[in-house]
């Protein structure tokens, strides 16, 4: 089969097609075929080893923590999935194995996949589906007509938490380009402010709850827009106390850890029609390259997809 390795921390350049032996699952394991894997940022941070204190990787690494596929075969004691099941999973990322053509994921991390979804189109949700969610209802604990800010709500993880607020009854405030502004609306947003054009901070106040997915200078700033009592809940860096005392609000990072209960429920919601996976664009395996680097790129709008060629 062919996979996606790294032998080394570095660029994504390191990121190498190998052909190699089919796994065997073992007796917890399954034996996925992938149908397509998805690109996280995530990935990203563990090529360039800026991880490396919490997910010290053991080289060669198999690449990809996003998956979705068809069961091929499965372990003595994880007999419950059978040939020919359609799944989802997020393997833990030491252990990885996404961007391949087969992968063996532990049984506990593999949930059925949504049937109202294309095949491909669901590996697009563990991970960024799964963040949103847990920063916004498992942190944040958002509730029915709380305002929520959701920064870049055309990212990957922006579209889906745009998408369970509004579900969950908030008032939904969104950052994008003007470009993506329709979709976000779409999407369930009640205003999307133009980054490029607007100050967000000038313009908003006592805000329940701020998802921010950038960081920086942006996380700085949006302190201000939240009431006293309010939560900033950072999704790429750890959020400043001291701001956080200052504007008298909470704080806190997440990063993502693999539920299957979560993911279940994430995939019942696909089932009935209340969430969706939005595709920036779908590449081949032998094409990892480009995908990683269009989402380190910033631009991308949802979820950038990697499919094995065709068999």
């Amino acid at each position: 089969m062919k996979a996606a390795r790294i032998h080394a921390y570095g660029s994504i350049d390191g990121a190498v097609i190998e052909d190699l032996p089919t796994p065997d699952p073992g007796p917890n394991e399954v034996l996925i075929r992938v149908a397509a894997a998805s690109v996280n940022p995530l990935d990203l941070k563990l090529i360039q080893g800026v991880l490396a204190a919490y997910f010290p990787l053991a080289f060669p690494y198999a690449l990809g923590t996003d998956l979705a596929g068809t069961v091929e075969r499965a372990g003595p004691l994880a007999a419950r999935f059978r040939p020919g099941d359609k799944v989802i999973a997020r393997p833990e990322p030491l252990h990885g194995g996404a961007f391949a053509e087969l992968a063996v994921v532990p049984a506990s991390e593999i949930v059925a996949a949504p049937a109202g979804l294309p095949l491909d189109e669901a590996a697009g949700i563990p991970t960024a589906a799964g963040t949103a969610w847990q920063a916004l209802f498992e942190t944040a604990h958002l509730k029915q007509g709380q305002t929520v800010l959701i920064h870049a709500g055309a990212g990957g993880v922006g579209s889906f938490a745009v998408q369970l607020a509004r579900s969950a009854g908030a008032r939904v405030i969104a950052t994008a380009s003007a470009a993506n502004a329709d979709l976000v609306r779409k999407l369930g947003a009640d205003q999307v402010i133009d980054y490029r054009a607007e100050d967000f901070a000038a313009k908003l106040r006592d805000v329940d709850v701020v998802l921010d997915t950038i960081g920086g200078e942006t996380q700085q700033r949006s302190f201000a827009v939240l009431r006293p009592g309010g939560v900033l809940v950072g999704i790429v860096a750890p959020p400043n106390e001291a701001l956080a005392k200052a504007h008298q609000v909470t704080a806190a990072f997440v990063f993502h850890k693999t539920d299957a209960a979560r993911l279940r429920h994430i995939a019942g919601l696909c089932d009935a029609g209340s969430l969706k996976v939005v595709v920036d664009r779908k590449l081949r395996l032998t094409d990892l390259r480009a995908a990683l680097g269009h989402v380190a790129s910033g631009r991308a709008r949802g979820k950038v997809l990697v499919l094995p060629a065709p068999r």
